[in-house]
């Protein structure tokens, strides 16, 4: 499985909503940690997560736990690895949509995440916890705005390069492969496929409409199967000095 490190992908602006973003998913899984050593995991993620069940029965006072669940982890690797994504692909998104509209996207994307696992698991009193809905929106946009961007990806230990559509188009292959894998097999829990393939869905719809009026980013192409570029040894840099 390739695992993104970095994209090569430059911006024009400042992505400060994709800063706060990140801050608020750290800060909301410190609160959540120290409520849980308070009142127990139990409570808190079921009082807070998205349950299916309970939404179905009472909407408007579990309304609010479709918004609240998208910034709780459920431990310090599952929060990693969403902000490790969101830091990557959200940046360029948020250049391309202007701050105001990425921030409507993100959520928008987040609801879709939601329904998305809702609409395959109705039955279902497993809670639900996660940026992921929201951020398999960011990267359904990346890959329609910069389908040849370059990313550093880790695949066996060694450092490659792909184009976006690639790196985006194999994790969301994996994902719609297990959630129809995982289709009848009840409440389990576990990882909320229909919610990544939700939010990728929306993430692929909204982005051009949202982005209606503004005008086109720069964006760096993938050149082919290369390493990234190594920096000189000292004795190369010596030498190199040595001829001038």
């Amino acid at each position: 499985m390739l695992l993104p490190i970095k994209d090569l992908n430059p911006t024009r602006t400042f992505p400060f909503v994709n800063y706060v973003l990140i801050v608020a998913n750290v800060v909301a899984y410190v609160w959540e940690e120290m409520l849980i050593r308070q009142q127990g995991e139990a409570a808190v993620v079921s009082g807070y997560g998205l349950v299916a069940t309970r939404l179905l029965a009472e909407p408007s006072g579990e309304l609010f736990t479709i918004f609240t669940s998208m910034f709780m982890h459920g431990g310090v690797a599952h929060l990693a690895g969403n902000m490790l994504s969101l830091y990557i692909f959200g940046d360029n998104v948020e250049d391309a949509l202007g701050h105001g509209r990425y921030l409507a996207f993100y959520l928008l994307a987040g609801v879709a995440a939601a329904v998305g696992q809702l609409l395959t698991g109705l039955g279902s009193p497993i809670a639900m916890v996660g940026a992921s809905g929201a951020i398999a929106g960011v990267m359904g946009a990346y890959m329609v705005l910069y389908p040849r961007a370059p990313i550093l990806c880790v695949l066996l230990f060694i450092v490659i390069t792909v184009p976006a559509w690639l790196m985006i188009g194999l994790w969301f292959a994996l994902n719609l492969s297990s959630g129809l894998h995982s289709l009848g097999l009840g409440s389990m829990g576990g990882v909320a496929f229909f919610a990544h393939i939700g939010g990728f869905v929306a993430g692929l719809l909204l982005v051009r409409p949202l982005r209606s009026g503004r005008g086109p980013r720069e964006s760096s192409q993938w050149e082919g199967w290369r390493p990234p570029p190594r920096r000189p040894s000292s004795r190369a840099r010596y030498e190199a000095w040595r001829d001038r």
